[in-house]
């Protein structure tokens, strides 16, 4: 178990410690190190949390993930996310994670994405939405997040689109919301990760 809080530590340690035999670390780099010495590790559990060690940034979930796979092949991995968000746990599958799992989740599907992992099989928290559904965009918001990713201004895609650029803030601010964005940026990488643009 990956996770720099004590008590989610605990928490899994109490759900999962009458069927596996737990390990703790706070840190991806410490994990990191006893898998590549010990190496005989059925699952994985990665915080996939961004975070910080001191003044420079942890590596990702999703590198760690990576680098857990490339170290040992056979590991189950699941990835632990704040929230069951589709991008999230798209990103953890495509790195190489078995399962997926939100820390909203309870103790039943802790346990299913854990046997899941050591079965080598996929399980996605039920919470997270379905492929797709995030994808309701009106064709206007898609065209303006095309627009953004490829790198164009919002004065630019108003030119395009025959459009005033307080209707592209508007069409903006509602992809926003749907998506779940923290802002334009976010809205454009959410876009990305889940296909709804090229």
């Amino acid at each position: 178990m990956i996770d720099d809080h004590p008590l989610v530590r605990l928490g899994v340690r109490e759900v999962l410690g009458d069927r596996f035999e737990v390990h703790e670390s706070s840190s991806r780099e410490e994990a990191l190190d006893l898998v590549r010495d010990i190496g005989d590790f059925d699952v994985a559990i990665v915080d996939m949390r961004r975070r910080q060690i001191g003044t420079e940034a942890s590596i990702s979930g999703p590198e760690a993930i990576r680098a857990l796979r490339s170290t040992s092949a056979s590991i189950g991995i699941v990835a632990h996310g704040e929230r069951p968000e589709r991008h999230t746990a798209n990103a953890a599958l495509q790195a190489g994670a078995s399962a997926y799992v939100a820390r909203t989740a309870g103790t039943a599907e802790l346990r299913q994405a854990v046997d899941a992992a050591a079965a080598q099989e996929t399980f996605v928290d039920p919470a997270v939405p379905p492929k797709g559904s995030r994808g309701k965009l009106t064709q206007r918001q898609r065209q303006i997040l095309q627009l953004l990713a490829n790198g164009e201004s919002t004065t630019v895609a108003a030119r395009e689109l025959d459009l005033s650029e307080e209707t592209v803030k508007t069409h903006m601010k509602n992809a926003i919301a749907r998506l779940g964005a923290k802002n334009r940026t976010h809205a454009v990488a959410i876009a990305l990760r889940e296909c709804l643009v090229d």
